[in-house]
This record gives C-alpha cells, sequence and structure tokens, in this order.
C-alpha cells in the first residue's frame, strides 16, 4: 500500500467514524426533545434492564436457585412494546414452558434419561411448539424440554429432579411476574401520538409525490427517467399504509389493561376515525400509483396545445388535492375541530378543480381507451372521492367527539 493510498483510507475511516458518532448524537438528540421511536428504544431497554437485574436478584440472591438465570431471561421475553402483549406472551410462554417441562418430566421418570428418551421429548415438544395458541412462544416449548433434559440428567435421585423441575417453572414464573409488574408500573408504554404520526408520515411522502408530479405536468416534462421515478416512488406508498396500521394497532392495544388510563386528564379515544381515515389513505395510495403508471407510459406522440392545456389543469387540480392531504399532515386530536374546517375548505376547493376539469370542452379523445386522457380523468374523479371521504369521516369524529364531551376535555389539556 502507498503512503497516498494509506493517507486516503485513514481520511474515509475517520470521516466514517465521525458519521457513526454524529448519527449517534442525533439518534440521542431525538430522544431527548420527542417521545417518538427513540425514547420508547431507550424505554424499553432502561425497564428490560431493570426487570432482569430483579429478577436475578430474586432468583440467585433470595432464593439461590440452581440455574437462577430462568427468572432475568423470562422477565427480558415477555418485555413488549404494551402490557396487553406483555400479558399475553407471559401467559403463552408460561404454557410453552409448563408444556416442555411436563413432556420432559413424564417420559424422563417413564423410560429414563437416555438418546432415545431425548429424541421422542424432542419430536413431542416440537410438536406442540406448532400449536398455533402459543404464537411465537411456540419454539419454547422444545427450549425448555431441552433445559429440563439437562437439568434431570445432572440431577442424582428422583426428589432432586422434581424439585428442580419445579424451581424451573417457579423462575419462569417469578421472572414473567416481574416482567409484567415493572412494564405496569414503570412508564406503562402509552402510543397515541404514535397513531398520528403514522397518518402524518403517509401523508407527507403522498403531498411529496404530488408535489413533484404536479410542476412537472404544468410544464409539460414527461420524460421516461422523471415517471419512472413516480412510478417506484409510488410503490413506496405501500409500506407506508402498513406502517401506519401497525401504529394505529398498537395505539389501541395500548390502552388495554393501562393504569395510566386511571389517572385524571387521561386520553379515552377509539380512534375508529383513524382506522378509517387510514383506509381512505391507502385508496388514494392506489390511484397515485395507477395514474403514476399512467403517466409512465405516456405516448410521446401525444402534444399540441390541447394536451399541454388538459396536463396543465390536471396539475391545478393535483395541486389542490395536495392541500388536503397536507391537512393530514399535522393531524391531532387537539386541533381537529380546526382542522375539520380548514380542511373542508381545501376539499371545496379541489372539488371546483374537479369540475372545471372535467367540464372544460376539449378536443382531445376522452373515450378512446389507448389513449391516457380518459384514465387520467377517472384517477382525478377516484382521487376526489376519497379526499372528500377522508373529510367526511374527520367531520363525523369531530362530531361525535363533541357530542360526547370527549374533544372538550382534550382541547382544554
Amino acid at each position: 500500500m502507498t503512503e497516498e493510498t494509506k493517507v486516503s483510507h485513514d481520511d474515509g475511516h475517520a470521516a466514517s467514524q465521525h458519521s457513526r458518532w454524529t448519527r449517534a448524537r442525533q439518534w440521542l438528540s431525538r430522544a431527548k426533545s420527542s417521545a417518538g421511536h427513540e425514547r420508547h428504544t431507550l424505554e424499553l431497554i432502561g425497564k428490560s434492564t431493570l426487570a432482569a437485574a430483579a429478577s436475578w436478584f430474586v432468583a440467585h440472591d433470595l432464593m439461590a436457585a440452581q440455574t437462577p438465570a430462568f427468572a432475568p431471561f423470562s422477565a427480558v421475553l415477555i418485555m413488549q412494546v404494551t402490557i396487553y402483549q406483555s400479558l399475553l406472551q407471559a401467559l403463552r410462554y408460561l404454557a410453552a414452558v409448563c408444556a416442555g417441562v411436563c413432556v420432559q418430566g413424564v417420559l424422563g421418570f417413564l423410560a429414563g434419561p437416555d438418546l432415545l428418551t431425548f429424541v421422542v421429548v424432542a419430536l413431542i415438544a416440537m410438536t406442540i411448539g406448532r400449536w398455533q395458541r402459543l404464537g411465537s412462544q411456540g419454539t419454547q416449548v422444545a427450549t425448555a424440554a431441552f433445559f429440563a433434559f439437562s437439568t434431570y440428567v445432572s440431577a442424582t435421585g428422583n426428589p432432586q429432579r422434581v424439585e428442580q423441575l419445579g424451581q424451573i417453572l417457579e423462575l419462569v414464573g417469578i421472572g414473567c411476574g416481574i416482567g409484567v409488574l415493572i412494564n405496569v408500573t414503570v412508564l406503562p408504554p402509552m402510543r397515541y401520538r404514535g397513531a398520528e404520526e403514522g397518518i402524518r408520515a403517509l401523508a407527507h411522502s403522498m403531498c411529496d409525490l404530488i408535489g413533484d408530479i404536479a410542476p412537472a405536468l404544468r410544464e409539460g416534462a414527461l420524460d421516461e427517467e422523471t415517471t419512472r421515478h413516480w412510478r417506484q416512488r409510488a410503490t413506496t406508498l405501500g409500506p407506508l399504509v402498513g406502517q401506519a396500521r401497525s401504529a394505529l394497532h398498537m395505539a389501541v392495544e395500548s390502552r388495554y389493561y393501562n393504569p395510566r388510563l386511571l389517572l385524571p386528564g387521561s386520553r379515552h379515544e377509539d380512534f375508529s376515525g383513524y382506522q378509517e381515515l387510514v383506509d381512505a389513505l391507502e385508496r388514494v395510495t392506489y390511484q397515485l400509483t395507477s395514474m403514476a403508471r399512467t403517466l409512465h407510459h405516456w405516448p410521446q406522440d401525444e402534444s399540441g396545445e390541447e394536451c399541454r392545456g388538459f396536463l396543465r389543469d390536471y396539475a391545478a387540480l393535483l395541486e389542490a388535492v395536495a392541500r388536503v392531504v397536507r391537512h393530514f399532515c399535522d393531524i391531532e386530536a387537539r386541533r381537529l375541530t380546526s382542522q375539520v374546517y380548514e380542511l373542508r375548505r381545501a376539499t371545496e376547493a379541489a372539488q371546483e378543480k374537479h369540475r372545471e376539469l372535467v367540464a372544460r370542452p376539449r378536443q382531445i379523445p376522452l373515450g378512446d381507451p389507448s389513449r391516457p386522457y380518459g384514465i387520467l380523468l377517472a384517477e382525478a374523479t377516484r382521487l376526489m372521492d376519497e379526499a372528500q371521504h377522508s373529510c367526511d369521516i374527520l367531520r363525523h369524529t369531530v362530531q361525535e367527539a363533541t357530542e360526547s364531551g370527549e374533544l372538550q376535555e382534550q382541547a382544554a389539556r
């Protein structure tokens, strides 16, 4: 390696190290400034560490157990992002461990600790582990059976074997209990903002895509590379819909068995409006994807003043639709009343642009299926239908919250 190459390599390594430290500082800054993914991650790490330490203390220091690691392992394993999931996974894990230990215990006492017994234990344990009710904890049946078999083999007599197998179940129960207790009492996880953030992220991506398409249509810049990029970006909206649904599901799930709901001023949203809103935005992504595909296949011989006029009007409609979707980028339960009013005005303006697009007389062949104009008009109509439906969903949600008094409580907080 020459001196210049070595210097270049060292500089590149230093730059890479600096970039890592920069990203780490940014990550910590986000964790400190907002209750987002970064802060939730730190909270989960801290609670898992606390649960593991408490479980180890009980198992090792207080009980003097032969295999104390079962307790902290169990506590960390069932530490989930919601209390409901912690309880569910704890029950499934307990069931899986009990099944594995019982299978080994029965076969061990009947057939003895030899290789053939181990094979039969493994076969039965892995078969039980396929039971759908155990979910992701199904693999723990075989794991528990193998650990139990190892404990059984190392014991010197039947009384000691029974005692140690029972201790495994006891340690697992202690670990699960401590894990659930800490998750319930130490910063119980709530995900109300997560539902809104999922919708905001989806809406931002939709606005960015529409915001890039509209100016290009106005200028008639429909080259192959640009339209291909639009189509690729439109396909990324699908995963964002899935993330929004996941965030919404977690927000709903975080209410179950959560002690925070017993505190004065706690929020009790049912998120039914958000669920319908995500459905509507998902359908908007379908229309945007179809529209991007149509523009990607735009015929090169489509030109002329009528074509340019159509594209300019279509761009005006897309800009109006972007103003509608932009309101979802800032959606917040406490501001829904004012947001719904602004959203209704934006939707009415977009409907007016849609009527102008459809009603304006043109010489272009809208009824020709081999030409793109009729398809684009149909997509525009569906796009407006979903935008209007989204507005109606939020208006209905606000109306119900106002009648129940919930909206006034949120505004007061």
